[in-house]
């Protein structure tokens, strides 16, 4: 299926133009999916605040691009008057996974990631819901930033292909994988076409580029 659509084909629902992203590209968690629009997915949507800043995470990096991410908006005032966008593509998609995923598919240990709070290797996502102190900035955890109103946008492309890699590790196919760890994202995630075409649409939607990784 190649996302090709007829000049002729009638305007199309909300659910069809859904599936009709799909199609070119697109997965998301039904809860979590951007509204369609004949483009594709409308994403990051209408971005309030004068300073908007998009975050582009290509590794994970101890976290830096969560850091960078905190800053930008805990350094700009007046409060609310900022939005930040953080974009995670390559291996940087597994900071969006769930504990599940990093247990199940031996993340830590497999992509080497020590957890900052137990010196040891990371039995579950460290940056996520981390104990006070674990972190260089409490806030910078990805909960806060969610809660804080960061907006997410996870790579498919990259979920194909990191799911695909640590697929074995966790006794499935690649397949299963996939479909795992994308019913398996932290709740505030959303599924973009890639990365690339998110920090092209975050910086069409007014943002600024900042290099997260």
């Amino acid at each position: 299926m190649d996302g090709h659509v007829s000049e002729d084909a009638p305007r199309r629902s909300l659910l069809g133009r859904l599936i009709g992203a799909m199609a070119m590209g697109l997965t998301a968690v039904p809860a979590l999916a951007a509204a369609a629009t004949e483009e594709g997915p409308d994403w990051p949507g209408k971005l309030p605040g004068r300073h908007r800043q998009v975050c582009d995470a290509f590794a994970i990096n101890d976290g830096r691009a969560l850091i960078y991410t905190h800053n930008f908006l805990s350094t700009t005032a007046p409060p609310g008057s900022a939005t930040a966008v953080l974009v995670l593509r390559g291996p940087a998609v597994a900071l969006a996974a769930n504990d599940t995923v990093w247990d199940r598919y031996k993340l830590g240990e497999t992509m080497k990631i020590v957890d900052p709070a137990t010196k040891a290797t990371a039995v579950k996502n460290p940056y996520l819901h981390p104990p006070s102190g674990a972190l260089p900035l409490d806030e910078a955890a990805i909960d806060r930033l969610v809660a804080a109103g960061v907006v997410f946008g996870v790579c498919n492309m990259a979920l194909h292909g990191v799911s695909k890699v640590h697929a074995a590790a966790g006794g499935a196919t690649a397949e299963v994988a996939y479909k795992d760890w994308t019913g398996n994202l932290i709740a505030g995630m959303t599924v973009i076409p890639s990365g690339v075409w998110g920090l092209n649409r975050a910086q069409e939607a007014g943002c600024t580029y900042c290099v997260g990784a």
